[in-house]
């Protein structure tokens, strides 16, 4: 089976930036019972590693955990060494995704331009994110829709939530991650759970 399975049912992405290793697991598995199936831990958080690595360990195959702002080659193979499945990045770098790819993980990286979106889908990526999507917005990626290949899913992140998920919806977009609008440092594990599940229900409600 491939990793995109995870993002079959429910293409949403949680970005927990800021989290600790002490409070991963739970805030993890809050997610996962709301309908998460993929959970980030950005690079630039406490001990992401460790993070990763216990995410990894609790969910198996049964989730698809990995690493955020990863911006080198290196950062991937550490990723890969803790356990991690899914490499996002804020940009385009064609040997981070190639590294990736090479080493069986997901990549998904970053993108603003067709040009940037077009190499990475020739470094091996079949689904970007166009980050941070509210500076460019819905219109961006309805036009850019049109010219990339049908295999390869769009994500909006950054300014994306409940409130505005329809209108990245309606312009095309295959999924979305979420950050801080579902979690922040000191969030419980229940408050995470109860955003997930508002987030899960305004996906499910804008189903096109």
């Amino acid at each position: 089976m491939t990793l995109d399975r995870h993002l079959t049912d429910a293409p949403l992405v949680a970005i927990l930036r800021g989290v600790t290793p002490a409070t991963v697991v739970a805030i993890g598995q809050s997610l996962y019972d709301a309908g998460f199936r993929a959970i980030e831990v950005p690079l630039n958080s406490p001990d992401p590693l460790d993070s990763i690595a216990r995410l990894s360990s609790h969910f198996g195959d049964t989730c698809l955990t990995g690493a955020g702002t990863v911006l080198s080659s290196d950062a991937v193979d550490a990723v890969a060494g803790a356990g991690g499945k899914l490499v996002v990045t804020p940009n385009s770098d064609p040997s981070v995704i190639a590294r990736a790819v090479a080493l069986g993980l997901l990549p998904m990286p970053g993108f603003a331009t067709a040009t940037e979106a077009f190499a990475a889908i020739k470094a091996g990526a079949r689904h970007l994110k166009l980050f941070p999507a509210a500076t460019y917005g819905h219109g961006h990626i309805k036009a850019l829709s049109a010219v990339i290949p049908a295999t390869v899913k769009l994500y909006a992140v950054g300014g994306v939530g409940a409130d505005n998920l329809h209108i990245w919806r309606a312009a095309g977009v295959a999924g979305i991650g979420v950050g801080s609008e579902i979690f922040k440092p000191g969030f419980s594990a229940a408050e995470v759970g109860d955003r997930a599940r508002q987030i899960i229900s305004a996906w499910r409600a804008t189903a096109v």
